[in-house]
């Protein structure tokens, strides 16, 4: 079954997602802006898209693998609720620790102009954003427009009724957690 969703460009660059197969479970959404992130730092990469959803649908954004394994970015978990039409945008973080780029606050003696996309690739950067955004610093990671640089997935939403009880049900687990089950 397809579920008709409704989207918007919200700029010329927004590519419409598609599927890459048949059977895929998610589509790519792909930045429509180069975004710069500097070690330690949390952005949100443009898609230039907006989409309206049916009642119980969410559309969630999940990271691409090749990204998590290959660099230090790391894309966010998030969620558009169906009541939700303004601009879709992806969170990402670059765990590269700020403290190996700052060294007794001589910040400048760390300074880098060579920049590196996803794929480790010197990549040149227009001079109005190299001014805006300027020094670099070692580990700042580059996401050059047009880059596939999450995946969106549209599922059906169940809503949950909550009661307030004095006492949960018996279960062989309990509250047991977080490693409770070991690791072999």
């Amino acid at each position: 079954m397809k579920v008709n969703v409704k989207i918007k460009r919200l700029s010329e660059e927004a590519v419409i997602p598609k599927y890459a197969h048949e059977w895929d479970a998610g589509v790519d959404l792909v930045a429509t802006a180069d975004t710069i992130v500097q070690p330690g730092e949390t952005k949100i990469v443009p898609t230039g898209l907006a989409v309206s959803l049916p009642p119980n649908y969410e559309m969630q954004i999940r990271p691409r693998s090749g990204i998590t394994l290959k660099t230090k970015l790391r894309v966010q978990l998030g969620t558009v609720d169906s009541g939700y039409t303004g601009p879709v945008g992806v969170i990402v973080d670059n765990i590269t620790p700020k403290e190996l780029t700052v060294v007794n606050n001589e910040i400048y003696d760390q300074m880098t102009y060579l920049l590196y996309d996803l794929e480790g690739k010197e990549y040149e950067v227009d001079e109005d954003l190299f001014e805006r955004t300027s020094p670099y610093v070692e580990g700042t990671i580059v996401i050059p427009k047009g880059t596939r640089i999450a995946q969106a997935v549209i599922n059906q939403v169940e809503q949950a009724q909550f009661s307030v009880v004095e006492e949960l049900d018996e279960t062989q687990r309990g509250g047991s957690g977080f490693g409770s089950t070991g690791t072999k």
